[in-house]
C-alpha cells in the first residue's frame, strides 16, 4: 500500500498496518475511524471495512440526524455524544464521519484512522453524483429523511458545504493529527480512491486470525 506520510508528523509514517492485538476468535483488535471531507466515501469505505473485518460500522450521521432533518449537534449536543459513546465503547469497530463535538472521544478510543484525502475534483465529483442520485430515487436517509431539490439552495448542502470547506478540512486534519493527543493512531492518509482497495485487503489480512498449528 502507498500512504503520504504527513510530512509534520513523523511519528505517522506508515510502513504497512500494525494491528494493536488480539480478540475473540483470533481476530485482532482494530477501532477505525474514516474522515474526510463531505462526499468522499467514508461510508462506502466504512461499510466494506466492517463486512471484511465483521465488525460493528457505526456511521455518525445516523447518530446526528433526527427526522425532519434535526441535528443533535444542535438540538441536544449531550444526547448526541451519548448516542457515540454508547456505540464506540465496543472492542472492535469502524466509525465514520467528522463530527468536532464528538471528535476527542471517538479518536481517541479508536486504533486506526483513515483520512480520504482525496482531490477536489475527485471530490465534487462524488458528491455531485451521489446528491443527485439520492434526490432522484427519493432515497430515504437517517431518520426517513430524504434529500429534496430545494435542499440545493442551502449553504450546509453536501455539494455546497464539500466545496467550501475541502480546503480548510484538509488544513483542519493536519494540524490535529501533529497533536500529541492523537499519537495513538496509526494513520493511512489515502490521496487517491485506489489507495482505498488497498489498505482493505491489508486490513483484511492483517486481522485475519492465525492459522492453527498443527
Amino acid at each position: 500500500m502507498q500512504t503520504a506520510d504527513i510530512t509534520s508528523t513523523p511519528r505517522h509514517r506508515i510502513a504497512g498496518i500494525i494491528i494493536p492485538g488480539p480478540i475473540g476468535g483470533g481476530r485482532s483488535i482494530v477501532r477505525i475511524v474514516v474522515v474526510g471531507t463531505a462526499g468522499a466515501g467514508k461510508t462506502t469505505l466504512a461499510k466494506a471495512i466492517a463486512t471484511a473485518l465483521a465488525i460493528p460500522h457505526v456511521e455518525l450521521d445516523a447518530l446526528h440526524w433526527d427526522p425532519g432533518w434535526n441535528a443533535l449537534s444542535i438540538t441536544n449536543p449531550n444526547e448526541f455524544a451519548r448516542r457515540v459513546a454508547a456505540a464506540t465503547t465496543g472492542p472492535a469497530w469502524v466509525v465514520d464521519g467528522n463530527y468536532g463535538q464528538v471528535r476527542a472521544l471517538v479518536w481517541r478510543r479508536a486504533t486506526h484512522l483513515i483520512w480520504l484525502d482525496y482531490d477536489r475534483r475527485v471530490i465534487m465529483a462524488r458528491v455531485i453524483r451521489r446528491t443527485f442520485a439520492r434526490a432522484v430515487s427519493r432515497t430515504r436517509l437517517w431518520s426517513g429523511n430524504v434529500e429534496r431539490w430545494r435542499h440545493l439552495l442551502r449553504p450546509s448542502h453536501p455539494i455546497r458545504w464539500a466545496w467550501s470547506t475541502w480546503r480548510r478540512r484538509r488544513t483542519e486534519i493536519e494540524a490535529l493529527l501533529a497533536q500529541d493527543e492523537q499519537a495513538n493512531l496509526i494513520v493511512h492518509r489515502l490521496r487517491h480512491p485506489a489507495e482505498a482497495n488497498r489498505v482493505l485487503q491489508e486490513l483484511t489480512r492483517a486481522t485475519a486470525p492465525a492459522p492453527m498449528k498443527r
